[in-house]
């Protein structure tokens, strides 16, 4: 699935203008209003988000963009092992380029288009948080234990058992 953030369309606008950087950089913290954090929560594919943020710098070069920064959030998603609930802190370091000019489809690793002569922040705090959510939760105690088999015949995986068993592989 694809959740690359339009910014035009994303929860979490925070626009700067290229003129607005000074030449000595900016310096931006930003967090996101708790009426965004429901639709960014479903944007992230996530159950919860308490708390969403980032700090930033930002350096001009000619008309292209610097940004680095970290983006910082608490993710509530469910234990996959378990399904209960769990929450954990996503830390998220951005180092990027914005520059006019750079094709949406073929942009380079880093490097962003530069639409309007703005960067949007909170578009990118979002991506960077999609970016560090942990696909596959589990809480630090959760074991999974494969259900026995009903009938008393082997189930699909004792061979692998059998065979880790025999290589003296311990518990996962």
């Amino acid at each position: 699935m694809d959740k690359t953030v339009n910014p035009a369309s994303a929860p979490w606008s925070v626009p700067v203008a290229v003129e607005d950087i000074p030449d000595t950089g900016l310096h931006v913290e930003i967090e996101a209003p708790a009426a965004n954090l429901v639709a960014l929560a479903e944007l992230a594919g996530i159950r919860d988000l308490p708390h969403l943020a980032a700090v930033f710098d930002l350096t001009r070069q000619g008309e292209s963009v610097h940004i680095v920064g970290q983006v910082s959030a608490r993710v509530g998603q469910n234990c996959v092992v378990t399904l209960e609930p769990i929450e954990s802190q996503v830390e998220e370091a951005v180092d990027m380029w914005f520059a006019p000019g750079v094709k949406a489809t073929k942009t380079p690793e880093g490097l962003e288009p530069l639409v309007g002569g703005n960067v949007d922040l909170g578009a990118t705090a979002t991506e960077f948080l999609i970016l560090g959510i942990d696909p596959y939760p589990r809480k630090s105690d959760a074991k999974f234990v494969p259900p026995a088999s009903e009938d008393g015949r082997a189930h699909p995986f004792s061979g692998l058992a059998a065979l880790k068993k025999r290589l003296g592989g311990g518990q996962s």
